[in-house]
């Protein structure tokens, strides 16, 4: 294993660091920085592909060394401390932060259960929704979530930390183009001849207590701001709502907080049967 050692904000630092704030770099390069335990742990566990760690070598603890020997990478950077401190994102700095290349959204890739349960959140613009539902699929049994539109980056550290270890568990695929999307569905309703879309919305349709989430399904969460776009809406086989008090001063929920009320409902009714 080659180490490299880094002892001040070179190019090679640069690109450390553009791997944390640059979209376009990101995907220029096809590789994301993570910190964090869990996040770590869980990457190594689900073999995604680790090209590289981070850290100083004067500051590890035993997990951290046996990361550094266990796992295969490419090359490893040594960093000075100060400079761990200033690429570090967490208020106490990380011992080892990791290089890890991304994965091909490819929708046929993923194995679904017996009875499949899929989200797909429309157009999400804040990380920490993202985050949130990514972990609350993993948390309540989702075979994946499907993102669609223009939509934060699923690279993001922001999305990352607040997903934490789930991120890299629950296959999470974006999708550009809705015409792959929609014969995506046509090929799954073939399949499961009773597989079924429901979209959600803040408006009084049918409570969500009311449906038969028991069957394949896919459910569809809107954007935070515009909901759940028309299309969409018009491919539902149905939308539902989460009923809320009538004297409530709240007009809807969080999406983040709706998507977890809305699975927890699939995973209830599927306990019970």
């Amino acid at each position: 294993m080659k180490e490299n050692f880094i002892v001040a904000k070179d190019s090679t630092y640069q690109k450390f660091e553009v791997l944390k704030t640059n979209r376009n770099k990101r995907y220029k390069y096809n590789e994301f920085l993570v910190e964090g335990v869990r996040s770590l742990k869980e990457a190594v566990a689900k073999n995604w592909n680790i090209k590289s760690l981070i850290y100083d070598k004067n500051n590890l603890s035993d997990w951290a060394k046996g990361m550094i020997s266990e796992v295969k990478t490419g090359e490893n950077f040594v960093l000075t401390p100060q400079l761990m401190k200033d690429l570090s994102g967490k208020e106490d700095t990380s011992e080892l932060m990791a290089i890890i290349e991304m994965r091909q959204d490819d929708l046929d890739s993923v194995m679904l259960s017996d009875n499949p349960f899929i989200v797909l959140f429309d157009r999400p613009s804040n990380k920490g929704n993202l985050g949130t539902m990514i972990r609350s699929c993993d948390a309540l049994g989702a075979d994946m979530l499907i993102i669609t539109g223009h939509a934060v980056d699923l690279y993001d550290p922001d999305v990352v930390i607040s997903a934490m270890g789930s991120f890299f568990n629950l296959p999470v695929i974006r999708v550009e183009d809705n015409n792959d999307l929609y014969a995506y569905i046509a090929e799954l309703k073939k399949k499961y001849p009773d597989f079924k879309v429901y979209g959600t919305t803040a408006h009084k349709e049918y409570p969500v207590y009311n449906e038969d989430f028991t069957h394949p399904l896919m459910i569809m969460m809107g954007n935070e701001t515009m909901g759940l776009n028309k299309a969409f809406k018009e491919y539902c086989d149905g939308l539902c709502t989460i009923p809320m008090d009538e004297d409530s001063y709240a007009s809807s929920f969080n999406v983040a907080c709706a998507g977890s009320i809305m699975m927890y409902e699939v995973t209830r009714q599927r306990s019970m049967r």
